[in-house]
């Protein structure tokens, strides 16, 4: 199989992505629509192209990394979208956290064309991009699953897979992100206990993230918190407000009760009337810190 894709999205998780595929050998063929988004990848050897269908080859293997569901809709279904092209027996791996229906649909768009569709969203920010730490949720039919396998080898330290159900891995990622929103509440205001009560916040984030909960969320977490450092952003907060009414939507589709994903939502919501849409999603943490007269 020769080891060429295409890679459409160079954010903050796309561009380190694209260094290691580069690294494992694969001739990248990258697009983005502020071209100069692309330096870096280009620098080390990826081929920017200038049209977005022109990172597809028939039957090949084209990446997705976008910000959300608008957006991935309009590059594959689009005037421009590389739904045609991408042809019989292609496979489109998205890696963009967005509903379940938008899997869903662009599944059926795919399959009317002959190709494929591999739903794979990621758990990891840029920096575990860069590590190649990610670890990446799989679902879609099973002979492309296994095609794209080595991709996402590629990328990540572990692959799960959730299914064949096109939108499986996304349920799973927005429970994920629902379960580390709801974690950095809880952690802001058990530290906001501490200080007030006269205790370090930073040692209150030591104990707990070394002890009870001795995990990444924690341990990463909890010392942006403890700290009350929220930039530079590595996941802005305007895009967990995005996910967080993902969580409700799936929920209210399901008739599932999600009475902290409620109280989380309104955490952001309110952080992005203060105008803190561009700092780290942990920034919504902020508002207990002010109900506590901490900030």
């Amino acid at each position: 199989m020769t080891k060429e894709v295409g890679f459409i999205g160079l954010g903050n998780m796309g561009q380190p992505m694209v260094l290691n595929l580069l690294k494992a050998g694969y001739t990248v063929k990258v697009y983005n629509r502020t071209p100069s988004k692309a330096v870096a990848v280009v620098e080390a050897g990826a081929q920017q192209v200038n049209k977005l269908c022109d990172a597809v080859t028939t039957g090949g293997i084209v990446i997705t990394m976008v910000s959300n569901d608008q957006a991935l809709d309009e590059i594959v279904l689009g005037p421009d979208g590389f739904a045609e092209k991408l042809g019989a027996g292609g496979i489109h791996l998205s890696m963009s956290t967005v509903s379940p229906e938008t899997s869903k649909k662009l599944a059926a768009s795919h399959q009317q064309h002959g190709s494929y569709f591999v739903a794979s969203p990621v758990f990891g920010r840029p920096e575990a991009a860069k590590a190649q730490k990610l670890n990446i949720l799989s679902s879609g039919p099973l002979e492309a699953k296994e095609r794209v396998k080595p991709v996402q080898e590629a990328l990540g330290q572990r692959i799960f897979d959730i299914g064949e159900e096109p939108g499986a891995a996304n349920v799973i990622k927005l429970g994920g992100n629902f379960m580390i929103m709801a974690a950095m509440e809880a952690m802001a205001e058990s530290f906001n206990l501490a200080e007030k009560n006269g205790i370090d916040r930073e040692l209150a984030a030591e104990v707990y993230a070394s002890t009870l909960f001795n995990c990444t969320v924690y341990q990463g977490y909890g010392q942006m918190i403890a700290k009350k450092r929220f930039e530079p952003a590595g996941f802005q907060l305007s895009l967990g407000l995005k996910d967080c009414n993902l969580v409700l939507e799936e929920a209210t589709a399901t008739k599932t009760p999600m009475p902290l994903a409620n109280l989380v939502h309104n955490r952001l919501l309110a952080s992005v009337a203060k105008g803190r849409e561009n700092q780290d999603w942990s920034a919504l943490t902020r508002i207990s810190m002010e109900e506590a007269r901490l900030e």
